[in-house]
C-alpha cells in the first residue's frame, strides 16, 4: 500500500475534502492525515471518507491539531516532559488522535516519543555554527566540510556522552506513556508506529529502538522507518542506514518515504538525494504501509517523479 501524506498539501486548503481529492487526483487511493490537520479541515475529511472517495492509511500524532495550534506541531506536547501537566496534555491529545483514527478507518497512528530537553552542547561550541543544539550544529559542520576535524569529533563524543547522561528519566516517562497509549490502541484495534527521528536529542535513541519496542506487544507497537531521518543520522556518522533498518525489520510496520539533499535537507523528491532506495528494498514487504512524506514546496511533477522512482525499485 502506497499513501501520500497531507503534510504536502494541507497548508493550502481550507476544505478537507478538497485536500483529499487533490491527493486522490495525484493517483493515490490512500492518504495519511499528518500533524498539520487543522480542526476546520475535519468536516470535509469526514465527507470524503464517508463518500468512499479516498481511504486513510495512517494518522500522524497529533491529528487533528490541538485547539489553539494552527500549524504542524508534532512535538507541541511531549511524553518525556518533566512537567506532568504537559505529559497529561500529550496523552489527552494522543487519545483524541486514536479516536479520530477509528472514525476515519485508519490502521496505524505514527508517534514521536519525545526528547532529551537537557541535552545541550558545552559552552565552547555554542554559536560556533549557529543553533544551540547538537544536530544542527553538527550538520552545519558537515556542510562546512568540518566533519573530519577534531572539533567535530569532540562534539560528536559530547553528544553521545550527554545522551547517556540525560536519557534515564525521559525514557521512563515515555515508556509509561506508551503503555497507556498501547493499551488504548489495542482496545480500538489500532497499531502504533514508533518513528525514528533525525535529531540526536530525540528518543528512543537509534541503538536502543529495538530494546524499547520489545517492551511492548508486537501486535500493537511497531517500528516506523523514516528514510530521510535515518539518512541524516548516517551523514552524521551515528548509524549505517541499511544496517539499522535490517536490525528492526522484524518489527517494521511502515515507512515515511522521502529523500535528503546532503547533509540534512529532507522531505525531498526520491531519486534526487542520498537515500539508496534500492538497498532498502530487501526489507520491504507487501503488508507494510509506504507513505510518501513530502515538503509542501515540491511541485506535483516532482511528487510524481519521486513516486515513480520508488515504485520502479520497490514495485507497485
Amino acid at each position: 500500500m502506497y499513501s501520500l501524506s497531507s503534510c504536502w498539501n494541507s497548508h493550502r486548503h481550507i476544505d478537507g475534502r478538497a485536500m483529499l481529492l487533490e491527493i486522490r487526483e495525484m493517483g493515490f487511493e490512500y492518504a495519511e492525515l499528518s500533524h498539520g490537520i487543522r480542526v476546520s479541515l475535519v468536516p470535509g475529511i469526514l465527507d470524503a471518507v464517508d463518500a468512499g472517495e479516498i481511504r486513510i492509511s495512517t494518522l500522524h500524532n497529533f491529528c487533528p491539531l490541538p485547539m489553539g495550534v494552527n500549524h504542524a506541531a508534532p512535538n507541541v506536547y511531549q511524553f518525556t516532559a518533566a512537567d506532568p501537566r504537559e505529559r497529561e496534555s500529550a496523552l489527552k491529545q494522543t487519545f483524541k488522535t486514536l479516536d479520530f483514527a477509528v472514525r476515519v478507518k485508519a490502521r496505524f497512528v505514527v508517534l514521536h516519543m519525545g526528547s532529551l530537553a537537557d541535552m545541550k552542547p558545552k559552552g565552547g561550541f555554542l554559536g560556533l555554527f549557529g543553533p544551540e543544539d547538537f544536530t544542527d550544529t553538527l550538520l552545519d559542520m558537515v556542510s562546512a566540510k568540518e566533519h573530519e576535524s577534531p572539533k567535530f569529533q569532540k562534539l560528536l563524543a559530547d553528544a553521545v556522552e550527554q545522551q547517556e547522561k540525560h536519557k534515564a528519566g525521559p525514557m521512563q516517562r515515555t515508556a509509561a506513556a506508551l503503555r497507556d497509549i498501547a493499551a488504548r490502541a489495542a482496545e480500538l484495534g489500532l497499531q502504533l508506529g514508533i518513528e525514528n527521528r533525525e535529531a540526536l536529542e530525540e528518543v528512543p535513541l537509534d541503538g536502543e529502538m529495538l530494546g524499547f519496542l520489545q517492551e511492548f506487544p508486537a501486535a500493537t507497537v511497531r517500528y516506523w522507518h523514516d528514510t530521510g531521518h535515518a539518512q541524516i543520522k548516517e551523514h552524521l556518522g551515528f548509524l549505517h542506514h541499511v544496517t539499522h533498518l535490517g536490525q528492526l525489520a522484524d518489527r517494521l510496520g511502515g515507512f515515511h518515504l522521502h529523500d535528503v539533499a546532503f547533509p540534512g535537507s529532507d522531505h525531498r523528491e526520491p531519486g534526487t538525494g542520498s537515500v539508496d532506495f534500492a538497498a532498502l528494498k530487501p526489507f520491504v514487504k507487501p503488508e507494510h504501509i509506504k507513505v510518501f512524506e513530502f515538503s509542501p514546496g515540491l511541485k506535483p511533477e516532482e511528487v510524481k517523479r519521486g513516486v515513480a522512482h520508488v515504485k520502479k525499485l520497490w514495485g507497485s
